[in-house]
């Protein structure tokens, strides 16, 4: 793709890291807080089948569910781990990812009292842990490592943003970046989609989206918008540059006022029938197309 026709910025330091990298940051951090007390029903889940209502999770926490996502967090020391359940098919899993002891003491349950606990729609495999929600970091301490970034503007589906997060992780991607006021808190389901990726990019979520992406320009990122309308998306001609990454909603795209703070926009390449992607795939084909140069 040839560089815009309103003009390139040249690097303001030429030193700053370019292209994608191994992300080197520390694993991400719970918040500073002391456990509430449990509530007994949190303490004790009922049997599957009993009828009642679910029990309540304790106030700052969240239960994370998978193999995957809890091998993850029992692998992150900053992570403020609080009970762990496992069924003896789970716990035998996880032992051959996470070798025992674990950092929190592993209690032997039931798929039924899982079921209870999380709902019949959560994919548990067996295994459950409570844990403090991870806080996120700053956007200079981010910018300190290499790799692109990915900016979500108004990406709403915690299943989405869960995906997104796992090719974040296998591209290098340094930080994906939410807008605090439509996107979905941490929950079991986003972590299960990231599969463990949730432990090792940062997810930060911005006040103001268009003055973050200003930030991120004033950093030395040339910072392209996913738009079907616009040319094809060239890794090649942005391999000098560290990109980030814009990506709209399904169906609405990116807000008016996030296309015209972008430095060019993109679109992907696609011959076939279908016009659109899913925002967690097109972030997929997205990252391969920068990546690959």
């Amino acid at each position: 793709m040839k560089p815009p026709a309103h003009g390139s910025r040249p690097p303001q330091n030429p030193h700053q890291p370019q292209g994608p990298g191994r992300l080197t940051a520390p694993p991400r951090t719970s918040k500073p807080s002391d456990p509430p007390r449990t509530p007994p029903q949190a303490r004790h889940p009922q049997q599957g089948g009993q009828r009642g209502a679910r029990p309540q999770t304790p106030s700052g926490a969240i239960w994370l569910y998978g193999i995957h996502p809890i091998a993850a967090a029992l692998a992150n020391p900053a992570r403020r781990l609080r009970r762990l359940l496992l069924t003896e098919e789970a716990e035998a899993t996880l032992s051959a990812l996470v070798p025992p002891p674990f950092s929190v003491p592993a209690e032997r349950t039931e798929r039924g009292r899982l079921d209870h606990l999380l709902g019949h729609d959560a994919v548990h495999q067996g295994a459950a842990l409570l844990a403090d929600p991870l806080g996120q970091p700053a956007l200079a301490t981010v910018l300190e490592h290499k790799g692109p970034l990915l900016v979500l503007d108004q990406v709403t589906d915690p299943r989405n943003i869960g995906a997104i997060l796992r090719s974040a992780a296998a591209f290098g991607v340094a930080a994906v970046i939410t807008q605090d006021r439509n996107s979905p808190e941490e929950t079991g389901a986003l972590a299960k989609a990231a599969s463990g990726a949730l432990e090792t990019v940062p997810l930060i979520r911005a006040v103001n989206l268009a003055r973050t992406i200003v930030a991120l320009k004033a950093a030395n990122c040339w910072v392209v918008g996913l738009a079907a309308d616009a040319p094809p998306l060239r890794g090649t001609a942005l391999a000098e540059r560290r990109v980030a990454l814009v990506l709209g909603a399904e169906g609405s795209g990116m807000r008016r006022l996030t296309r015209e703070t972008c430095d060019e926009l993109a679109g992907l390449a696609m011959p076939g029938s279908m016009e659109s992607l899913n925002v967690s795939t097109a972030a997929t084909v997205a990252l391969y197309e920068l990546t690959r140069s």
